[in-house]
Parts: structure tokens; C-alpha cells; sequence
């Protein structure tokens, strides 16, 4: 018989590495930016253990993979090996991750409790009782295979030899390689004879093998005589035998007697040379094979999403009742569901979460999906259902027609949840849940910009007091310290000195000149426009005294509160592109101007930091889920006529990356299109880059009989029977502000899809009427929709009327250049979107455009705040008025937002409590802790 061919692992493991290497090549090319992953915990500093981690590190350079090593002292505990592997297991980085045994260390550490902490969907060592479970189960497509056997059943395939129906003994029984060994032939079909030190039969159940594996420990311990001829031999032993003729005086030798086995196998393992370099190699294939299942679970746009089947009553219960009736999942399964990983999630309790910006990057090459605004025609006081409206078509995108979908809300004020308004969850079987959570605290990011607004507001009027009672020297002293004999800039008081052209670090370098114009700001007090803030409906806080202790020395002025979601703060917020950005524009911030008319900054108060520190967790969007289980950010609030009243550029963004190209991301616009949508597309699009696909104008009959003609609908009122009774005329009438609104979203070059959202006293022959006007008027599509009182379902037109028009052309545009003038800007707006004949500027506009202009301000987008309640100036107003000429009274700015607001008639920023406010019916079960009576 011919000698035994030689499987030579050294040859069989270079091929692997080539392999794995161009797997890796591939997978970076399919995702750019991806690197696979692998940890080596090492505990202590053993001389073996550093000289196998340097040749898993070398292999892993070689073929692409990221490789950690992270070596913990020997005086480690295990407390502190845990730690560690916590760390790495929610790492996403890491996709493989060993622990080097023995553990090195001073202190006891049981090796199996820390083999077992290893994630086992990481545990490419196969070293978990979970992976060792699932192999002795057969469940070989879910586990991972220690290494030195995967290696021996790679170089069994060498061969050409089918295991299936063979006979295979394994000499050895340990968890590392023969147990699993044993296991492995088995469940390739082999029939498997595991031998250990107790076999009293040895030799002659070699003697039956076809296939040997020997894993015992022990030198030469199988001699050739008992092998079966023709057997495959695989040897895995590493042992040490005195040789006069080695420099070392010993040589390497395996567990079975090489030279004469060789003489009866057909193929044999040489030691070194066979197993060996397979172990490295397979741990770098399982890094690879674990990658890939990452990739495969968490590939961007990939979603597995368990939607709640909604129970519908008629009549419709009460907006809390249904939120109550509704379990939703738990916000880290949906966070999961949608791709994101556990560290990119900070949990709120069981039912929100914010997500961290770093998803960003991780996502930054994967392309954005279709990007979906939701406006109105110009609405009653009661609203006409957008957010609803939202709500539902997401629930119909994604529950009943599966596609990836994410809403973008913005969060709403606790003042009118307390006043008249209620809240803004939505409404019906479509809301944003839980509701009580949506539309009270959230996670607190209200109370956030409250804080940081009133810092802002307190530095103001204590500079202007401090400088008002001390000299220059006296504030230079207080301002630039000296601490422990050293005086010091610091950073945002370097940004102050390079502002005033003063290019000096050194404190004492500064001229008496210099340091009066270092101290001081020198506010005009008639200037300040930054004001307090509160989130609480309170009509006598619309003017205030402050100062009027006696310990400000007589230096009071009066002031106001706002509501805080009309601070700049928030604006801000839902303008920024990341932290850096939000920190920069904080610095922009104008709250007044000198004596000399130059913009007094947050930079110059030396505030900006302090800002960013109490906003750094605010900027995060806030994860929530619809009632159906669909995804929701919840994010930034600003007021819609002196801001933009749009949720957060962020939200909107890591959005469109997580549904990937073919899902959508629905976002709502506050006010009618006149309003809300014009500023999203001139400002809120030209700010973040992005470029939307489709508007959905949601169209009520109640509305349009408004516009009609009807009598005036007023909040807490009953309807007079004019919007309860079928009236086409004032239908058809009424649907010139349709008619506008639609032409207004067009103007912008983008596809409109009507949605008209029925209420229970509509007709079928006025629904049919505003659909058929709505068409004729150049909208792509109009639906009738239900989805108040069928959630999802009864949005399912206008989903796939979205759909369709998400394909269609699109040729987005401004409707002007920022580098026009100011008053251009006003009078474009007013005259292309609200119908306007022309712009009257008021005295005190004009002085402020002039001042506007000088600061360099005048390339600033236009937000205009006017009334949400006609297109004109006048709320009395209905239809489409034309003619027009449009009052500008002031203008101011937001500097740090990135816009001027024209004010068009007066304009509260603190709205006042009604004689019977939502309070009176809202309470707390103290026995089950639930909230009733929100709406």
C-alpha cells in the first residue's frame, strides 16, 4: 500500500485565508465603511498565551479584520473580566470575541461562568454551554464550532472522502475538541465512536475506523499497527519528547505514531503542520461567518417588524381609552425591529427611548428613502387632522402594506394639553402611544430648553447689572480671575477677544481700551428680544416688572414670558444637523443689540457651552411607536408662525436612513401649506439638504364649508347645523382655498395628494365633491380617508396613492434666493403664496430690515409669522382672498434658528388659559397610577 498523502494544514489554511480574505473585500465593497470585527480578552501576561494572540492578530491583519486586544493586569478579578466582556458584547463593532484560556490571573475566576458570558451569537471560540448545546442539538447552522475541530472537519473535506456512512472514532473527550468533535461527525452522518483514557478496547476500536480523530494528550499513544488501512488520521496532539539530536534537546510530536500510520492511512495530519494553523484559520472564519450574520440581521433597510392588530369599537372611544386598550411593545424591540443597534438606544422606561446620532455615521452610505410632508388647507380652530392624518397613512404604509415607514412628529407643549387644544398624539385608532407619555413630560426636553432659554435670559439683565455698578477693572478682575496666581482666558472668552479683533491670550497683555471693549457688552435694554420662558398656558405673565428687589439697586425694566416652545432654543433644536452644529448656532444667538447697534450674542455672554451641556442630551430624537407598532420619532416642537413649525431635522434624517431606499418617512407641517409647508420647503429643506417626494394636503368638508361661507366654528362651541347637514354650495365654494393650496404645493414642483379626512357627519355626495375639485385643481390624487375610526385600513388609498406619486416626477425648487433683498423675500412669499397684491412695511419694519441688512443678517430665510386662520392678514378672511395688500408691523430675528420673522398683526407667544381648561377633566387613578381624562 502506498504511503498516506499528507494533509498539510499549513497549504489547506493559506487557501482559507485567501478565501476569507476576498469575502472581506466583498463585504466592504457591498458596505462601505464596514470592517468585520474581533476581540481577544487576554487576562495576565503568560508567555504562550501572548505568542498565540500574536498569530490570530497577524492572520487577522492579513485577511481584513478589525482586530482588538485587550489585556487586563493579572490582579483582575472576575468582577472585572465581566465587565469587560459586557462592554464587548454590546459592542457592534465586535463580531467575534474570544477569551484567551487559561485566565493569568492572582485572583479565582471560574472559566466556564466566563465562557459563558461571551454573547454566544459572538462566541467564535464556540466555547458557550448555548453554542455547545445547539451543536450537540445538530442545530449546526445556528452555532458557532470550536475551532480546532471545524479545522479537522475542513481538512476531512480535503480529502474527497464523503463522512456520511462512515465509521469515525474520536480518542479524547474534552469540551474544546472532542466532545464537539464527536458531535460534528455525527450530525455529517458518520457513525461515531467517542474513546477516552477508560476504553479498556482501544486498539481494536481504532482498528474499525475510517475516519480517526485523536485528541488525547498523550505522545505516539496510537500505534500504526492499529490503524485500519485506508483510514483517514487526524492528529491533533501537541507533545514534547527528549531528542539529543535537536539544539532544544526535544521535538514536537502528535498523538499517534506519524511514521508508521503513515504507512496504513490513506490520508494523515503531520505534527506540526496539520491541526495547528487550521485553529487560527477557522476562528478567522467564524469572525468572517459572524459578520455576515450581522450584516444579514442588521442590514440597513432590512426590517422585521411584529405589527399590533388594532380591535376597532363603533362608536370610536375616547382618544385615552383607545391609548389604554393598546399594549405596546416594548420600545427596545422596536428599536431592534428598525435596525438599531443596543448601544444607539438609551431607554425612557419600557415605552421610549432616545437614539443616539452616532447612527449617522454608521448609516451615512446607505441611500435615503421617499420623503413624505403632511400639510392642510387652512384649517378652523378646531384643526383639521393632520397629525391624524399621519398617523394613519404610516400605520397604512407599514402594517398593512409593509413597507418600512417612520413618522416624524413634532412634541407638544403641555401648554394647551392643560388649555383648550388638548394634546397632539393624533387622534382615534391613529396615535402615537402611549399618549399620556406623548403629551406630558416625554423625556424631558421641554424642561431642557426652559432651563437653557431662562440661563440665557439670567445672563442677560446680571450682565447688565454688573456692568451698570463696576468699573472696568473691577469686572476684568471678576471675568478673567486670578486662580492660585494665574490668570486665564477661557475658551469662549478667546472667541470674544478674536471677535473684537483683539489677538491676545495673555490677560495681562490687554490695554485699557481693549479691556473696556472685553467687558463691556453694553446692552440697549429697549433691544432685548430674548425673553423667559415657561411651558404653562398663563396669560399674566404677557408683561411683567422684573428687578424690583431691593438688592438690584433700582435696576428693573419690564418683560415677558413666552411659552418655551417659541424660543429660539427650540427652533434651534429642530434645525440643527448634529451637536457641533446646534453648539454653533446656540453662539449665533442675537438677544439684543449695543448702544452702537451692533448684535449682542450667547457667544458674548459666554453662555454657549453651558447651553450645549444642558442640550446635549435634548438633541437626540426620541423614539415612540404608533398604535399599530410603527415606528415614530418625536422630536423638537417649534411654534409655527414666529418659527417654522417643523419636527427636527435629525429625527427626519436618521429616518430616512433606517427605512432604507424603498421606505418612506412621513413628516408633518405645522398651520396650513400657507405656513408650515412653505417653511419646510424654504427653510427647514434648505437647511438640512433634503428633497421631498410628495405633499399630503389633508382637506376636511368642515373646512371647506367654512371657506364656503359657513358661520364661524369656535372651539368648546357646538357646530351650527350648516357643517352637519349636507351643503354642496358651500362645498363647492369653499374649495377655492383647496384649490390655492394645492397650487401652492405645486409652485414648489412636487407631487400633491389630497387626503380627505372624513368625519362621521360628511356625506358621500360632498366627500365625492371635494375629491373631484381636488383633482381638477392638479392634484395627483385625491382619497377619501377613515383612518380616525379604522386606523390603518381606512388610510389605504391614500398609502397607495402616496406610493404612486412617490414615482412620479419631481422637480423640487425654492421659491427664492436668500442673497435676495429682505423686503424681495417678504414680498415674494406674500405675493405667490398668500395672494397678495403687495406688502405695506410699518415704520418700525423698515427700521429693522435697515438694521438687519447693516448687521449682516439680510441672506437669512424668511419665516413669517401670521394667522394660521386665512391666507390674508385677517383670520376673517376665508377662501382665497386676492388683492390684498400684507402688513408687515415689525421684524425680527433668529439668528442662531437661521431666519428673520416678519410679523404680520400681533403675533402671542404666551397663550392664556380659557374659562374651562382641559384640567378640570384630567386626574390620576392613585390605586392603578393611570392618567385620565387627556385628550
Amino acid at each position: 500500500m502506498a504511503p498516506a498523502e499528507i494533509l498539510s494544514g499549513k497549504i489547506v489554511s493559506g487557501q482559507v485565508r485567501e478565501r476569507l480574505k476576498q469575502q472581506v473585500v466583498e463585504m466592504t465593497q457591498k458596505f462601505p465603511g464596514f470592517r468585520p470585527g474581533l476581540a481577544i480578552l487576554q487576562v495576565g501576561n503568560r508567555d504562550d498565551s501572548n505568542l498565540y494572540i500574536q498569530m490570530k492578530l497577524k492572520a487577522a491583519a492579513e485577511i481584513g479584520i478589525s482586530a482588538n486586544h485587550i489585556k487586563l493586569p493579572n490582579t483582575a478579578t472576575e468582577a472585572d473580566v465581566l465587565k469587560c466582556i459586557a462592554s464587548l458584547n454590546a459592542d457592534p463593532a465586535v463580531h467575534g470575541f474570544i477569551v484567551q484560556l487559561p485566565l493569568d490571573s492572582d485572583n479565582p475566576i471560574n472559566t466556564e461562568k466566563i465562557t459563558n458570558a461571551v454573547a454566544p451569537e459572538k462566541d467564535v471560540d464556540g466555547l458557550s454551554s448555548i453554542n455547545a448545546g445547539k451543536l450537540s442539538r445538530g442545530d449546526l447552522g445556528d452555532c458557532f464550532i470550536p475551532c480546532t475541530p471545524k479545522g479537522c472537519m475542513e481538512l476531512i473535506r480535503q480529502t474527497g472522502v464523503q463522512v456520511a456512512g462512515k465509521r469515525a472514532v474520536v480518542i479524547g473527550r474534552s469540551k474544546i475538541v472532542g466532545a464537539p468533535m464527536h458531535d460534528l461527525l455525527l450530525w455529517n452522518n458518520a457513525t461515531v465512536t467517542t474513546c477516552h483514557s477508560k476504553t479498556s478496547t482501544l486498539a481494536e476500536e481504532v482498528g474499525k475506523a475510517d475516519i480517526l480523530v485523536v485528541a488525547a494528550g498523550r505522545a505516539e499513544m496510537v500505534k500504526g499497527e492499529w490503524i485500519k488501512p485506508g483510514a483517514i488520521v487526524i492528529d491533533c496532539g501537541i507533545n514534547h519528547v527528549p531528542d539529543s539530536t535537536k539544539a532544544s534537546g526535544k521535538r514536537v510530536v502528535g498523538d499517534v505514531a506519524y511514521n508508521s500510520a503513515k504507512e496504513k492511512a490513506s490520508f494523515i495530519t503531520p505534527v506540526p503542520g496539520g491541526v495547528g494553523p487550521m485553529t487560527v484559520a477557522m476562528l478567522m472564519q467564524s469572525t468572517v461567518e459572524s459578520a455576515q450574520r450581522f450584516l444579514e440581521k442588521f442590514q440597513p433597510g432590512k426590517w422585521t417588524i411584529q405589527y399590533n392588530q388594532l380591535t376597532l369599537k363603533v362608536p370610536v372611544p375616547s382618544d385615552i381609552e383607545i391609548s389604554k386598550s393598546c399594549m405596546p411593545k416594548p420600545i427596545e424591540q422596536v428599536a431592534k425591529e428598525v435596525g438599531l443597534f443596543p448601544d444607539e438606544v438609551e431607554l425612557y422606561g419600557q415605552t421610549k427611548a432616545k437614539v443616539q446620532l452616532s447612527v449617522l455615521k454608521r448609516l451615512q452610505n446607505q441611500p435615503d428613502g421617499k420623503y413624505v410632508v403632511v400639510t392642510g388647507i387652512t384649517p378652523t380652530p378646531l384643526g383639521e387632522g393632520k397629525s391624524t392624518t399621519t398617523v394613519g397613512l404610516v400605520q397604512a404604509l407599514g402594517a398593512h402594506l409593509h413597507q418600512n415607514v417612520f413618522a416624524c412628529v413634532r412634541q407638544p407643549s403641555q401648554g394647551p394639553t392643560f388649555g383648550i387644544k388638548g394634546g397632539a398624539a393624533g387622534g382615534g385608532y391613529c396615535q402615537v402611544v402611549p399618549m399620556e407619555e406623548f403629551n406630558l413630560h416625554l423625556t424631558g426636553d421641554i424642561h431642557a430648553i426652559t432651563a437653557a432659554n431662562n440661563l440665557v435670559a439670567a445672563a442677560i439683565d446680571a450682565r447688565m447689572f454688573h456692568e451698570l455698578t463696576q468699573s472696568d477693572q473691577a469686572l476684568y478682575n471678576r471675568l478673567v480671575p486670578s486662580v492660585s496666581g494665574v490668570r486665564k482666558f477661557s475658551d469662549i472668552q478667546i472667541r470674544r477677544l478674536q471677535k473684537l479683533g483683539i489677538n491676545k491670550t495673555d490677560p495681562m497683555a490687554l490695554t485699557k481700551e481693549e479691556v473696556n471693549a472685553f467687558v463691556r457688552l453694553d446692552i440697549d435694554p429697549g433691544t432685548i428680544t430674548w425673553q423667559r420662558v415657561l411651558d404653562t398656558n398663563d396669560r399674566f405673565l404677557r408683561k411683567i416688572t422684573i428687578g424690583q428687589s431691593a438688592t438690584e439697586k433700582g435696576f428693573s425694566r419690564t418683560a415677558q414670558f413666552d411659552i418655551t416652545v417659541s424660543s429660539e432654543i427650540m427652533a434651534v433644536l429642530a434645525l440643527a444637523d448634529g451637536l457641533d452644529d446646534m453648539k454653533k448656532r446656540f453662539g449665533r444667538m442675537v438677544v439684543a443689540s449695543s448702544k452702537k447697534g451692533q448684535p449682542v450674542t450667547a457667544d458674548d455672554l459666554g453662555v454657549t457651552g453651558a447651553l450645549a451641556v444642558l442640550m446635549k442630551d435634548t438633541v437626540k430624537p426620541n423614539l415612540m411607536q404608533t398604535l399599530e407598532g410603527t415606528p415614530v420619532f418625536v422630536h423638537a416642537g417649534p411654534f409655527a408662525n414666529i418659527a417654522h413649525g417643523n419636527s427636527s431635522v435629525l429625527a427626519d434624517k436618521i429616518a430616512l436612513k433606517l427605512v432604507g431606499k424603498d421606505g418612506f418617512v412621513v413628516t408633518e407641517a405645522g398651520f396650513g401649506a400657507d405656513i408650515g409647508m412653505e417653511k419646510f420647503f424654504n427653510i427647514k429643506c434648505r437647511y438640512s439638504g433634503l428633497r421631498p417626494h410628495v405633499v399630503v394636503l389633508v382637506a376636511t368638508v368642515r373646512a371647506l364649508k367654512m371657506h364656503g361661507g359657513g358661520p364661524a366654528v369656535t372651539a368648546g362651541v357646538p357646530l351650527p347645523k350648516e357643517y352637519t347637514e349636507e351643503n354642496l354650495q358651500l362645498v363647492a365654494k369653499g374649495c377655492s382655498n383647496l384649490n390655492k393650496q394645492i397650487q401652492n404645493a405645486r409652485m414648489f414642483g412636487v407631487p400633491v395628494v389630497v387626503a380627505v379626512n372624513a368625519f362621521k357627519t360628511d356625506t358621500k355626495a360632498e366627500l365625492a365633491l371635494v375629491v373631484q375639485h381636488a383633482k381638477e385643481a392638479g392634484a395627483f390624487d385625491a382619497v377619501e380617508c377613515s383612518h380616525w375610526a379604522e386606523g390603518g385600513k381606512g388610510a389605504l388609498a391614500l398609502a397607495r396613492a402616496v406610493q404612486r406619486a412617490s414615482q412620479a416626477p419631481n422637480n423640487f425648487r425654492f421659491l427664492y434666493n436668500v442673497e435676495l433683498p429682505i423686503v424681495d423675500k417678504i414680498r415674494l412669499i406674500a405675493q405667490q403664496v398668500y395672494g397678495a397684491r403687495d406688502i405695506e412695511l410699518l415704520p418700525e419694519a423698515q427700521e429693522k430690515v435697515a438694521l438687519y441688512t447693516k448687521q449682516g443678517f439680510g441672506n437669512l430665510p424668511i419665516c413669517m409669522a401670521k394667522t394660521h386662520l386665512s391666507l390674508s392678514h385677517d383670520p376673517e378672511q376665508k377662501g382665497a382672498p386676492t388683492g390684498f395688500v400684507l402688513p408687515i408691523r415689525d421684524v425680527r430675528a433668529s439668528v442662531g434658528a437661521g431666519f428673520l420673522y416678519p410679523l404680520v398683526g400681533t403675533m402671542s407667544t404666551m397663550p392664556g388659559l380659557p374659562t374651562r381648561p382641559c384640567f378640570y377633566d384630567i386626574d390620576l387613578d392613585p390605586v392603578s397610577g393611570e392618567v385620565n381624562g387627556l385628550f
